[in-house]
C-alpha cells in the first residue's frame, strides 16, 4: 500500500500536469473557424444568455442531441447502419447523419465493445425520446464523416494527429475508432455530472444518474483499451494526451480533462484510467462548455464541428472562451 507521501505525490503530479497545457492549443479556434465550427449539462454561464429559465425538458433535449451523435457514430461503426427513421423525428430542424460506415475490426474484443456501446446508445435515444414525449427534438444534421474538412479530421488536426489537408478516418482501424470514441466519452461523463444539480424532477434525475453511470462505464472501456494497446504502441497514449489538451483548450480556463498517460508519481505511475480532480471526483462541464467541444470552437457560436447547423432545442450556444 502506498504511504502518505505517495498520495501527496499523486495529487501534486495531477496538478502539475495541467500547468502548461493550454498554450499548446491556442490555435484551435483558428483551425475550427477554417473548418466551419457533449453529453448533458445546462450550466447557466452562457445558457443564461440563451434563456433565463432552463427546464428539465430543455436539459433532457440537450442530452438527446448528444445521444443522437453518439448513437449514430457507434451504430455505423459497429453495424454499418445508423438509427432507424422512427428514432429521428421531433421538433426543430431535422437533419441527417453523414459519413458513417462500418469498421473492419481486427480485434474481436474491440468489435464486441463497439456492438455493446452501440446498443446502449440507441437505447438512450429511445429512452429520452419516450421520457420527453411530444416535445422531443429531432435529430439535427450530424457530421461523422472521414472527410478532410469534416469534424473528426478538424479535431484530429487541431490535436496534431494529422497534418494540413489530411483526413483522420475514424473507421479505418480499431485504433482510429478508439481514438474517435475517446473524443466523445469523457465529455459525456463530465456533462451528465454537470447536469445533476439542475434536474428538479426526481424521476428524471434518477434516469440521468443511470445514463451517467453507463457513460462512465463506456469511457472506462475506451480508456482502458487505449492504455492497454498503448503499452505496445506508445503513440496511442500520446494521442489521448493530445486530444485531451485540445478539448481543454476549448472549454474555458479550468483544466477539466486528462489523457491516459500516468502522471509520473506515486500511485499514478501505473495508469490514468479514471480522470479525476485532486479530491478523486469526476469533472463537470456546463452545456455551453460541451458545445464548445462538439462545435470545435472556443467562441460563442450556435453550430459547427459535429453539428454543422447546431443542436436543436433551447440550449444551443457555446461559451465565449
Amino acid at each position: 500500500m502506498a504511504d502518505t507521501s505517495d498520495l501527496i505525490d499523486t495529487l501534486e503530479a495531477r496538478s502539475q500536469r495541467r500547468t502548461d497545457r493550454r498554450a499548446l492549443f491556442t490555435a484551435f479556434g483558428t483551425a475550427s473557424a477554417l473548418a466551419g465550427g457533449f453529453a448533458l449539462s445546462a450550466g447557466l454561464s452562457s445558457a443564461s444568455a440563451q434563456t433565463s429559465t432552463v427546464t428539465d425538458g430543455d436539459i433532457l433535449n440537450f442530452a438527446l442531441n448528444l445521444e443522437y451523435l453518439e448513437a449514430q457514430f457507434y451504430l455505423f461503426a459497429a453495424t454499418g447502419a445508423g438509427l432507424p427513421g422512427t428514432s429521428l423525428s421531433g421538433t426543430g430542424t431535422a437533419g441527417a447523419a453523414t459519413g458513417g460506415r462500418r469498421v473492419n475490426f481486427t480485434d474481436p474484443v474491440v468489435a464486441r465493445y463497439a456492438q455493446e456501446i452501440a446498443a446502449d446508445e440507441r437505447a438512450h435515444v429511445d429512452f429520452l425520446r419516450t421520457a420527453i414525449g411530444a416535445t422531443a427534438v429531432a435529430q439535427p444534421a450530424i457530421d461523422i464523416s472521414a472527410d478532410p474538412n469534416g469534424a473528426f479530421s478538424s479535431a484530429a488536426r487541431a490535436a496534431g494527429l494529422v497534418g494540413p489537408g489530411v483526413a483522420f478516418d475514424p473507421y479505418a482501424s480499431d485504433e482510429n475508432f478508439l481514438l474517435a470514441a475517446f473524443i466523445f466519452e469523457d465529455v459525456g461523463v463530465t456533462a451528465y455530472k454537470g447536469a445533476s444539480p439542475l434536474v428538479s424532477n426526481k424521476t428524471f434525475l434518477e434516469a440521468a444518474a443511470g445514463i451517467l453511470a453507463v457513460e462512465a462505464y463506456h469511457a472506462a472501456i475506451v480508456r482502458t483499451t487505449l492504455y492497454a494497446k498503448g503499452i505496445a504502441t506508445p503513440a496511442l497514449i500520446d494521442a489521448t494526451e493530445a486530444i485531451s489538451n485540445a478539448r481543454d483548450s476549448l472549454d474555458g480556463s479550468a483544466d477539466l480533462d486528462q489523457g491516459v498517460r500516468p502522471s509520473g508519481s506515486g500511485l499514478a505511475t501505473t495508469s490514468n484510467i479514471v480522470p479525476l480532480d485532486t479530491d478523486g471526483l469526476a469533472y463537470s462541464r456546463t452545456a455551453s462548455q460541451v458545445l464548445n467541444i462538439v462545435y470545435l470552437n472556443r467562441a460563442a457560436v450556435t453550430g459547427g464541428g459535429f453539428f454543422p447547423n447546431g443542436v436543436n432545442g433551447m440550449l444551443r450556444m457555446s461559451a465565449a472562451n
